[in-house]
């Protein structure tokens, strides 16, 4: 082995002071650096970031990951630490997770979500479990939660939900009226009684003048 005054040589079976490394010791990796115009070898323990160890029966290399926005991987196609800002998914980076998944903040990953099937008709419209007697009530309709998430933490999306709606039958059947209906029904009566009362005085006054 040559390892040469230069500690570039670190780890090297063959090394020259202008390429590096050429050849590594068993079990490290050959990585091949770039800064600006000027490339050289370098035996490590463990590739950096935006590699892989290759392992091959010649020589261990670190290979680039070729999965984009990734930070580490398992194998060339396959990411296992995805960039700041993006999260993991079936070894691939995303900027949200696909439909079906849910986004686990803690460890940047998507995972399988809340599945909830087709809403429901809306209901009847109700006010006081009753179908009448009132202007306005509430119609609800709701969906069941098909599958469950895989994690506690991940909430559900809202499995009922209510609106506005105007009641078929504003008075009940056989019900009592409103008292304010009630009262503007003995007004009325009230007046047509005083309205004949005039006329049966205007009438006997009429009688007595002939």
């Amino acid at each position: 082995a040559n390892y040469g005054p230069n500690p570039i040589c670190k780890g090297c079976l063959s090394c020259s002071k202008d390429n590096g490394c050429i050849r590594c010791q068993h079990k490290l990796f050959f990585f091949l650096r770039r800064e600006g115009m000027r490339q050289y070898g370098e035996c490590l323990h463990s590739c950096p970031s935006g590699y892989y160890g290759l392992r091959t029966p010649d020589m261990n290399r670190c290979s680039r990951c070729r999965i984009e926005n990734c930070d580490s991987c398992f194998s060339r196609d396959f990411c296992t630490k995805c960039k700041t800002g993006f999260y993991s998914h079936r070894g691939r980076c995303f900027r949200g997770c696909p439909a079906g998944f849910a986004a686990l903040e803690e460890l940047m990953e998507c995972v399988e979500g809340c599945e909830v099937g087709q809403w429901s008709e809306w209901g009847t419209c109700s006010r006081n479990n009753k179908t009448c007697g009132f202007k306005w009530g509430l119609e609800t309709r709701t969906r069941q939660i098909v599958k469950k998430p895989a994690k506690d933490t991940i909430p559900c999306p809202t499995i009922a939900e209510s609106r506005r709606c105007k009641m078929a039958m504003r008075h009940c059947p056989g019900g009592k009226r409103p008292a304010k209906t009630r009262d503007k029904k003995k007004k009325k009566k009230n007046l047509m009684e005083r309205a004949q009362k005039q006329h049966s005085i205007f009438l006997a006054t009429d009688k007595t003048s002939q």
